[in-house]
């Protein structure tokens, strides 16, 4: 009988105690006797977030597919259970074996949004392993960082002992094979780390040093030793068909966020709009066949019991052959009962072509991102939907039956007017009025459009990565425009709007875009009391204004300032395919206001092509 880290009657003073139970449908158990390797994958964030995350579930079949490591699971404690935790000095354990954390080889934290940052410190710190790796022992499980955010890794180098750049199927298995290798030599935790900076993709950040001019810019960033590469290059799986992909995903007790199967269909985006991080790193753009697909559908479904089936993409409508997988498994699976979702589609013909086989006659809303209200802005970030897009994919949309659509915005955006701004509400006034012209008998009830905008923040490796954000004062502002234009408009009753946090916007943009100095602000943050900063219930602003202060970080330094083109940048020892060149030919683009075909259309000459695969490939064959 597998024993359980928690007591019942700690179990009954907490919400949702299946979260930390284990023993799901799938969860893979094994003797720790057997195995050589233990391996704790960590997603900072509360149960039901984590376990949507479909990366994890990969990695987490991919290592327990070998017989000698055992992958385990583990998710941030609410706040219910961390000060219990805290008080009963309960250590933090994973699901599957309940033992505590800090007896793995290895803790992997998976690091998807910048908002949790003082959920890493939560993990670490209630795993009862020292924050700053410089602190930690031979008896401590080396921890590793991988996910987006870690393309910038810098604000967070003092608490991990290595990072993963790009895509785990790779270097995973060779880098515990190392470890393996050297543990049995009775090599130090130092000299394992020294040697795992050699293999592609991994950054040992103890290994670098970072030295700072006056004006608070970097001078220098350096290895300390002669053997550790100066440049680290992402990792990329670049046969997407035959690599590892979970068939038998673990299936929850409750309902979290995504309660269903997800089925990734490619990797990468031909459209190169210039705010977006993913559309650069993610490059090339790589296509799984539909053998594969419908295959993994097949046992996906039959292994887990779901009764939705979700494509997962950047840009579901580029996939080039969507509508075979779509009739696939409506022809296979649409008289059982499973509903098919369509995430990441554009606003046009086909798109709305498909959802029409998909979606039942209830019609749920559809979603566009216009993300710029004029189209000279839309032509700035590169977006490539002009306003007869929108306008006759809305119209078709609600011809064929539709009458919710969700739209989406960014406010902040790179030389942004107010005519810009005020565009927003008259597009969408513009597309109500598509619906009412509609004849009355033939209305599927009161149109609703709803209206949300977020803020801008220029990501690293992107176009934008240079540019200064708004202030907290100048994005409230543009939102009230916005908000007053849109009850100016005649259709306002349809039009529903709502905006982001301006707040949460500001603390992105200095952990997206900060250095190894604002590793400290972090520490401070999470001592005053910061937890769970990407749920607005939990959110407390004054605990980063406190150490802001008593770190005396410059706020403005890290998010409104313009940075110099020739500036070194914290990231730029990372080579992500995409060249530093491109992505200055696009900043300058962006200023003249002119578009880049998308990858199908023309090559752009990003860099990506070295790579030898995916789209860069078939467009030179």
């Amino acid at each position: 009988m597998r024993k359980l880290a928690l007591k019942d009657e700690i179990l009954l003073k907490v919400d949702k105690p299946a979260r930390y139970i284990g023993g799901e449908v799938n969860a893979v158990m094994k003797d720790p006797k057997e195995v050589e390797i233990r391996f704790a994958m960590c997603f900072p964030d509360v149960y039901e977030i984590g376990m949507s995350h479909l990366g994890i579930q990969i990695l987490y079949d991919m290592l327990n597919q070998r017989d000698d490591i055992w992958c385990e699971r583990v998710y941030s404690p609410w706040i219910d259970l961390d000060p219990i935790m805290r008080k009963e000095k309960i250590p933090l354990f994973t699901l599957e074996s309940q033992d505590p954390v800090k007896n793995f080889d290895f803790l992997g934290i998976t690091i998807q949004y910048e908002m949790c940052y003082t959920n890493i410190l939560q993990i670490l710190d209630l795993s009862q392993i020292p924050i700053f790796s410089k602190d930690r022992t031979e008896q401590d499980p080396i921890v590793i960082g991988g996910g987006p955010c870690t393309y910038n890794p810098e604000p967070l180098a003092d608490f991990f002992d290595l990072f993963y750049i790009g895509e785990g199927e790779t270097q995973l298995f060779p880098l515990i094979d190392l470890y393996q290798q050297m543990k049995q030599q009775g090599k130090s935790r130092f000299e394992f780390l020294r040697e795992a900076s050699k293999i592609p993709g991994i950054y040992v950040p103890s290994l670098y040093e970072v030295s700072y001019q006056e004006d608070g810019t970097i001078a220098s960033f350096i290895p300390k030793y002669e053997d550790v590469p100066k440049q680290v290059s992402k990792e990329v799986v670049m046969d997407l068909s035959h690599t590892y992909y979970p068939k038998a995903p673990v299936v929850p007790f409750i309902k979290v966020t995504q309660d269903r199967v997800v089925l990734e269909i490619q990797r990468g985006c031909i459209r190169g709009c210039r705010f977006c991080q993913a559309g650069m790193i993610y490059r090339p753009t790589r296509e799984r066949d539909l053998s594969m697909l419908k295959e993994c559908a097949y046992e996906m479904l039959k292994n887990t019991g779901h009764e939705e089936i979700s494509l997962s993409s950047l840009s579901s409508s580029d996939y080039s052959d969507l509508e075979g997988i779509v009739n696939f498994l409506i022809e296979e699976f649409g008289s059982r009962g499973v509903n098919i979702s369509l995430p990441s589609l554009r606003i046009d013909a086909f798109s709305l072509d498909v959802m029409e086989k998909v979606q039942d006659i209830k019609k749920s809303s559809l979603t566009f991102a216009p993300e710029a209200g004029s189209q000279r802005l839309r032509d700035v970030i590169n977006k490539g939907l002009t306003k007869e897009d929108i306008l006759e994919g809305s119209k078709k949309a609600f011809d064929g039956g539709w009458n919710k659509v969700k739209l989406y915005f960014m406010l902040g955006l790179p030389t942004e007017t107010e005519e810009d701004i005020k565009e927003i509400a008259h597009l969408a006034d513009e597309i109500a009025r598509r619906y009412y012209e509609i004849p009355k008998e033939k209305r599927n009830g009161k149109c609703q459009i709803t209206v949300s905008t977020s803020f801008f923040v220029p990501k690293p490796f992107t176009p934008f990565q240079w540019v200064s954000m708004n202030t907290k004062d100048e994005f409230l502002g543009k939102a009230k425009i916005v908000n007053h234009e849109i009850k100016d408009q005649l259709n306002h009753k349809s039009i529903r709007y709502n905006w982001h946090e301006a707040d949460v916007t500001i603390l992105e943009g200095l952990l997206a875009r900060g250095d190894r100095k604002v590793g400290k602000t972090i520490v401070a943050a999470y001592q005053n009391g910061a937890l769970y900063d990407a749920w607005s219930e939990t959110f407390h602003y004054e605990n980063w204004e406190k150490a802001f202060a008593d770190t005396k970080l410059d706020l403005d330094f890290y998010t409104t300032r313009q940075r110099d083109i020739d500036e070194i940048l914290p990231w730029d020892f990372i080579d992500i395919g995409v060249t530093k060149k491109f992505l200055q030919k696009e900043w300058e683009r962006a200023k003249e206001e002119k578009i880049t075909p998308n990858c199908k259309a023309s090559c752009s000459g990003c860099g990506a092509a070295k790579y030898k695969g995916g789209i860069c490939f078939e467009n030179q064959n």
